[in-house]
């Protein structure tokens, strides 16, 4: 178990966004649920909370109604190694309508954030070549799903 994990709020819909998740990450799993009795608010069999392990990532869901809705103030990133991973969960995240916003972040259809990023971007954006980082940040920038082909080209030019 994790000593801290993300800990997030749906409006009654916590279930199916889990099993989204799951679909989505390889190596994910339900470690523990828990489902509201008889005389908890709301429906009795209800999926209450979940810790779900999501490649490796241990994270919990809770059916929490209406009371707090999601914000882009807190968001998942993942890191990607190949354009072929920021294609499958940029794609798979924005099913059943997702919104895509910029430079590699979307909101999936619970209203969860992510950012799809490329591993090479926190890199090239840090090289001590200024100039170099600032091409890079220029053409990301531009774009809505990150091009790591695109990132390394403007890394590249001059």
């Amino acid at each position: 178990m994790q000593k801290i994990s993300p800990f997030v709020w749906f409006d009654n819909n916590a279930e199916e966004a889990m099993n989204f998740y799951l679909s989505i990450f390889k190596d994910s799993k339900i470690i523990r649920s828990a489902r509201n009795p008889p005389g908890a608010p709301g429906p009795e069999g209800l999926l209450l909370v979940a810790s779900i392990q999501l490649d490796g990532q241990e994270l919990m869901l809770m059916n929490g109604g209406p009371g707090h809705p999601l914000t882009d103030a807190i968001s998942f990133l993942i890191n990607c190694s190949t354009q072929d991973e920021v294609d499958h969960y940029w794609s798979r995240l924005l099913e059943g309508g997702g919104k895509e916003i910029a430079c590699g972040w979307l909101k999936d259809r619970f209203g969860l954030h992510w950012q799809v990023t490329p591993s090479i971007l926190p890199q090239l954006l840090g090289d001590p070549d200024r100039a170099k980082a600032g091409r890079v940040m220029q053409a990301m920038m531009k774009m809505i799903k990150l091009d790591i082909a695109a990132i390394k080209a403007a890394a590249e030019s001059k």
